[in-house]
């Protein structure tokens, strides 16, 4: 009777570390594919970029230190390894420029005028959105990852996440959680 109780007590561990081991391993695949889901995205907006840029440089002459700033920042934020700060840094610093530049293009009534401009326009505001919530599911699944690594027994298998556990979070940069004046739009 004791040895039934004792092997029950085993296989009842073993199941049940398992269990924790699995979902360790599931958190961190989690966090790979919302990292996938936010390169995804952003390649779609490094693929418009070039577009938006070639159908403003039509018009915007004045604007051509931005159009070379954008230009220079997408490369950089191409280049820069999935999951680092540096990547999520460059990715910032991308999107504000890209926003003053559109402000821009409100300055010029032939190019907001311009169909192809609007179209453009519209579907950057698309990614943008889809962007947005690739990072907020990648940040998530980041925190489940972490939280099934820091919590007894998953703790004990800290080692499989270890290299995702290294990634950063996205956060909004110094400027984006700057209160916005709206009058400088005007």
């Amino acid at each position: 009777m004791l040895e039934i109780v004792i092997i029950a007590v085993v296989v009842i561990a073993v199941i049940g570390l398992y269990v924790v081991y699995a979902n360790v391993i599931k958190a961190k695949n989690n966090v790979m594919e919302a990292l996938s889901g936010i390169d995804v995205q952003l390649k779609k907006r490094h693929d418009l970029v070039p577009n938006i840029l070639t159908i403003a440089k039509k018009y915007m002459e004045h604007e051509k230190g931005l159009i070379e700033k954008v230009t220079e920042l997408r490369t950089q934020a191409m280049k820069a390894p999935s999951g680092s700060k540096a990547k999520f840094t460059a990715e910032g610093m991308l999107d504000n420029l890209m926003s003053q530049l559109m402000v821009s293009v409100e300055n010029y009534p032939q190019l907001k005028a311009d169909q192809t401009m609007i179209q453009a326009m519209q579907t950057y505001n698309e990614v943008e959105e889809h962007i947005a919530a690739a990072r907020r599911f990648y940040n998530s699944a980041l925190t489940q990852v972490r939280n099934a690594v820091q919590i007894f027994p998953g703790s004990l298998f800290a080692n499989l996440a270890s290299d995702v556990l290294g990634y950063s979070y996205f956060e909004a940069t110094e400027t984006e959680r700057a209160s916005v004046d709206a009058a400088s739009y005007l």
